[in-house]
């Protein structure tokens, strides 16, 4: 059997191509995510600062004990491993005018309500609540924002809502004003969004690729963005099925400048760049 020999200093760690096969299954049937061969340096790298902290050596050792034990808590870190958080305020912009017309538009009257179903560290679903905040100082009306990670140290930043002075470097000095506190003494160089933005989301741990969901509720606006790149076509397809169904007749679903569904739902129509409608037939 093959030995994939990654990591020089840490030769100790045992890590097989039928160790990356096992990776790969694993992180499919509990996520949905689909690693290709060309993640086994991603997968050593980052699992085998888990089998140091465990003190085992070898990755046979590793999955043997998540498979002997599907509640085992080991799952939640083995899937905080391996998935990918790249994100930052106010990505992909026009979306983020999409939502403030698509705000305006609705009825004054009734919450309006949005969920980011992949938050990450927080940057994009506090972008939504600014660009909502900005908009109920004219217009009015209430919002209710939810944010969701399978993800839990993500969630942790997220919820803390504390960044690097520098994340904010493209944003308007007005945003940074109003809706962030400036560190000093032991938090020199960093920033927290105000209580305020903070408490007007939701934030809580969901596998989108799980079986059932809690009851969420309907959404004027989903943002999936950059999700569906990790996910085979199947998973892609029924997860959109899944959001259609959770969208309003005016709602609008939010995907990553690279995730094309034409071809994997006729629910859907699009709606601006990488934005989609439920169709006149839904």
């Amino acid at each position: 059997m093959a030995t994939v020999d990654i990591d020089p200093l840490a030769r100790d760690l045992r890590f097989t191509s039928a160790d990356f096969r096992r990776i790969r299954t694993l992180v499919y049937d509990y996520a949905g995510i689909a690693l290709n061969e060309s993640k086994a340096d991603m997968a050593y790298a980052r699992l085998a600062r888990r089998l140091r902290k465990l003190g085992l050596s070898g990755f046979g050792d590793y999955l043997d004990l998540l498979q002997a034990d599907p509640a085992h808590p080991e799952w939640q870190d083995f899937i905080n491993a391996l998935t990918t958080n790249l994100t930052s305020f106010f990505r992909e912009a026009h979306h983020f005018d999409e939502l403030a017309a698509l705000f305006t538009a609705a009825d004054p009257g009734a919450p309006f309500r949005v969920w980011c179903a992949a938050s990450s560290t927080g940057e994009e679903p506090y972008s939504i609540a600014i660009t909502l905040a900005e908009q109920i100082r004219t217009r009015g009306g209430k919002v209710e924002i939810l944010a969701s990670d399978i993800d839990t140290q993500v969630l942790q930043i997220a919820a803390s809502g504390i960044y690097p002075a520098e994340r904010l470097a493209k944003m308007s000095r007005t945003r940074v004003e109003r809706f962030f506190l400036k560190g000093c003494g032991a938090n020199e160089g960093k920033v927290r969004v105000r209580k305020e933005l903070r408490e007007s989301l939701r934030f809580f741990q969901l596998n989108l690729s799980a079986d059932s969901w809690p009851e969420l509720g309907m959404f004027d606006a989903i943002f999936c963005r950059n999700v569906m790149i990790y996910f085979d076509k199947p998973t892609q397809a029924r997860l959109i099925e899944r959001l259609a169904a959770l969208m309003t007749p005016s709602a609008k679903l939010f995907l990553g400048h690279s995730e094309n569904i034409q071809y994997l739902t006729d629910r859907l129509v699009p709606s601006g760049r990488t934005s989609y409608r439920l169709g006149k037939s839904y």
